[in-house]
């Protein structure tokens, strides 16, 4: 077979080894042609950085995120163990590969693989945070290192243990204390990234066809009515009403009668007792206290009507 030039069909590959990867059909098909690609040596891989950061230059760019393909194929293969598929591990890392070539500086004095190793593990490091499970496990800085190191030294653990202990699921005492002491981080982070790991995703949401008690979800019993819409549009009424209506309502009122509903009803002393009593203030306007009760009465119904109104 022949190209259109009538070169041989594997000219283009002798030519130039740095093409870039055709379209391919499967994961193993694409690590097979990554691990194909040939390495630079470190006179190259000066040149090529220089011309990056000199030039701008794409092409070199290139040839530095190719050449180190296989190695984010390998590091992504440390992280199988969470369950996440493995073309999307090598996608993140190959993310950090690129920040890394774009950050790299030849006059460090360091081979791109040992800068770039850091930046390909913290692209996948997120990766995982973000989707092995749909609560974030891990925010701070010892909750990383406790969430990427502590099933490895368990396991560890585990297997230095008796065959008495190797069922055991759950830490010691003494192996918590190990593991703080190992990773620097407090006994407490340990006890309590050791409980997040254990626990698993609860689907909140009914079973979709389920009878009985599988149609209800604990999505009903975690509602929040505070946050219904028609609870929040019911609240946010009463405050007008407890604000600008009562001021508006107070207005409609007679001087007397607006008095003697402050006293009664709005008035808080300092020591929590009210206003004036139904007597005292008799005794202040000089009648009855059955006819400062009708006053009250006769206020509270004409304040009644006014909040309606003002709703």
């Amino acid at each position: 077979m022949t190209t259109r030039t009538g070169a041989p069909a594997n000219a283009l590959t002798i030519a130039n080894p740095w093409a870039v990867v055709p379209p391919l059909g499967n994961l193993d098909a694409y690590i097979s042609a990554a691990n194909r690609l040939p390495l630079l040596t470190h006179e190259e891989e000066q040149r090529y950085a220089r011309q990056l950061r000199e030039n701008n230059d794409l092409e070199a760019a290139g040839k530095l995120v190719l050449s180190h393909l296989r190695l984010v194929v390998s590091v992504s293969r440390q992280y199988l163990g969470y369950g996440l598929p493995h073309g999307d591990l090598i996608q993140e890392g190959n993310v950090g590969l690129m920040k890394a070539v774009k950050r790299f500086d030849p006059d460090q004095g360091v081979r791109l693989v040992s800068y770039a190793l850091h930046w390909i593990k913290a692209e996948i490091h997120e990766y995982i945070l973000k989707n092995w499970r749909m609560v974030k496990v891990a925010t701070t800085k010892a909750q990383r290192k406790l969430f990427f190191n502590l099933r490895s030294m368990k396991q560890g653990l585990k297997a230095d243990a008796t065959n008495a202990d190797t069922h055991r699921t759950t830490l010691t005492d003494q192996e918590i204390d190990l593991v703080a002491g190992q990773l620097n981080v407090k006994r407490e982070e340990v006890i309590e990234m050791e409980t997040r790991l254990s626990g698993g995703d609860v689907v909140l949401d009914p079973v979709p066809g389920a009878d009985g008690e599988e149609a209800y979800g604990p999505i009903a019993y975690l509602a929040d009515v505070r946050d219904e819409p028609t609870a929040r549009l019911e609240a946010t009424q009463r405050d007008v009403l407890a604000t600008e209506g009562l001021v508006q309502a107070l207005d409609s009122l007679d001087a007397r009668s607006r008095r003697i509903v402050e006293e009664r009803w709005l008035k808080v002393n300092d020591d929590g007792s009210g206003g004036m009593t139904l007597h005292e203030l008799a005794a202040d306007y000089k009648v009855s206290a059955e006819r400062i009760r009708q006053i009250e009465v006769a206020a509270m119904k004409k304040m009644k009507k006014a909040l309606a109104a003002y709703a």
